[in-house]
């Protein structure tokens, strides 16, 4: 065990834990935050996806230790119920979840697009989704829910 630095959302945390503990396990069990989901644990499917240092990243592969003394954001960092980060209102308005298992990974996802690239093209859209799997079938509609939360947020 091992005391380990964390910055999730914004807050600083001190967790005990095997410094190899995959990080998705520490932010489920230890931190109570529902967002990044266990998915394939094999960094196949992006149900864990978390932003690291402002990169899309699979939390169920990634050590804590990599984590410590590092800016990590989840789905629950983006906004809160009274105040919706712009992806969050789109993928609500445009009803872009259905059984809603891979949309918090898929929100991650888009948030690194969006900050990279305001302006992405259905193109851009569909490269930065490829390591995010849904089985639901919503893909068009999580590809205008996208397309709204990048005009939104350049108004």
């Amino acid at each position: 065990m091992a005391r380990i630095p964390l910055k999730v959302n914004g807050k600083s945390r001190i967790v005990d834990v095997n410094p190899e503990t995959p990080l998705l396990y520490v932010l489920r069990n230890d931190l109570e935050l529902n967002g990044p989901k266990f998915g394939c644990g094999l960094a196949q499917c992006g149900s864990c996806t978390v932003i690291m240092d402002g990169k899309a990243i699979r939390s169920c592969v990634t050590e804590v230790k990599a984590a410590a003394n590092r800016p990590v954001t989840t789905l629950e960092g983006l906004g809160t119920t009274k105040k919706l980060h712009p992806l969050q209102k789109a993928f609500i308005e445009e009803q872009a979840g259905q059984c809603c298992y891979c949309i918090s990974g898929i929100i991650m996802s888009a948030k690194v697009l969006l900050d990279n690239n305001p302006n992405p093209t259905v193109a851009d859209i569909k490269e930065a989704l490829t390591a995010n799997l849904c089985r639901c079938g919503s893909h068009l509609r999580i590809v205008r829910a996208i397309q709204r939360a990048a005009r939104q947020q350049r108004v």
